[in-house]
């Protein structure tokens, strides 16, 4: 059974906070991070949880596919983010949907959780055990960052995205997608949660924020994300120059202008939405996704391409026809 995207949707914090924000707060300035990173603002959470940025997605593809809360089988929300750690978030937005046919659970895949979770779901429609399901990616990365951090805290925003997808026989072409992971080099971008700490062990107090290296996500980023769409492009049988849009994991302009050149497609291949909304995590795709599809950027009947990269280290890739 083959699965269609029929509907997207994406929610942002009304905070807007621009790089001449920061440069009040830290010593940065509009300049600095504009050269290095492409981001000119992104939106902050002033309030607005995980689940809240979800649902308001969520309603927004239901309504987009022209489908109701109690048709969906099965919600996957990819956060790292979430408020609590019991009940899961997906669970949290099956209430507020009254989504009351659905499964629902989380997925920790960090800025590919997009990409694992419409993997899960492919996975799931292709066996016939569910026949739609909405797919999330949903983050409010403010509440983790160390806003003393200049060189991390600058690069994210919060938001979330949605689409809901459904099994469709009469489908042009199969969702196609890879995915992988290199635990080994997970110490390069982490963030710690709860200390050991009961009756007969007490750990030693850590800093509970996101910590990351860089110039080694950058090299990870460059090197495998081109790697990961040839593979998963040769997966589909199709060549790069068969892909109308790549929608790619909104992290540093320098990374996709590199894959841009290393692709030989211009840029106009590639849109980007990150000097407004900076790093989303798994809600970048998701969100970029729904602002092509609006603004008619992407068009039915297109084929694109995605990738993601982040924690674990992660990274995937799929292509499908819009």
């Amino acid at each position: 059974m083959k699965m269609r995207i029929l509907g997207t949707g994406s929610s942002l914090p009304k905070n807007l906070v621009t790089n001449d924000d920061l440069a009040k707060i830290m010593d940065t300035s509009d300049e600095w991070i504009r050269e290095r990173t492409g981001i000119r603002s992104r939106h902050i959470s002033t309030g607005e949880t995980v689940v809240d940025l979800a649902t308001d997605a969520c309603l927004k593809a239901l309504e987009n596919a022209g489908k109701k809360p109690e048709d969906v089988e099965l919600i996957l929300v990819a956060t790292v983010s979430p408020e609590v750690s019991i009940p899961s978030a997906a669970c949290q937005v099956q209430a507020k949907l009254n989504a009351d046919n659905a499964a629902a659970f989380d997925i920790n895949a960090a800025c590919s959780g997009f990409i694992f979770a419409l993997t899960t779901a492919n996975a799931y429609i292709q066996s016939g055990m569910f026949k739609n399901a909405l797919v999330v990616g949903a983050e409010v990365l403010s509440k983790i960052m160390d806003w003393n951090d200049r060189g991390t805290c600058i690069l994210f925003g919060d938001g979330a995205g949605a689409v809901y997808v459904e099994a469709d026989e009469n489908a042009e072409n199969d969702f196609c997608s890879v995915i992988h992971s290199n635990g080994k080099k997970g110490v390069v971008l982490h963030c710690p949660t709860r200390d050991i700490k009961n009756p007969w062990y007490e750990q030693e107090e850590t800093v509970k924020f996101v910590s990351m290296d860089g110039r080694e996500v950058f090299k990870f980023a460059v090197s495998q994300v081109p790697l990961c769409l040839e593979e998963v492009l040769e997966k589909a049988n199709i060549t790069k120059d068969d892909v109308d849009m790549f929608v790619l994991h909104q992290a540093n302009l320098r990374i996709i202008s590199s894959i841009s050149k290393r692709y030989e497609r211009g840029m106009e291949f590639f849109p980007c939405n990150m000097d407004r909304v900076g790093n989303m995590s798994s809600a970048s795709i998701p969100v970029l996704l729904d602002e092509c599809h609006r603004n008619g950027t992407v068009k039915k009947g297109m084929k694109i391409a995605m990738a993601g990269f982040g924690a674990g280290l992660t990274y995937g890739a799929a292509v499908f026809t819009f």
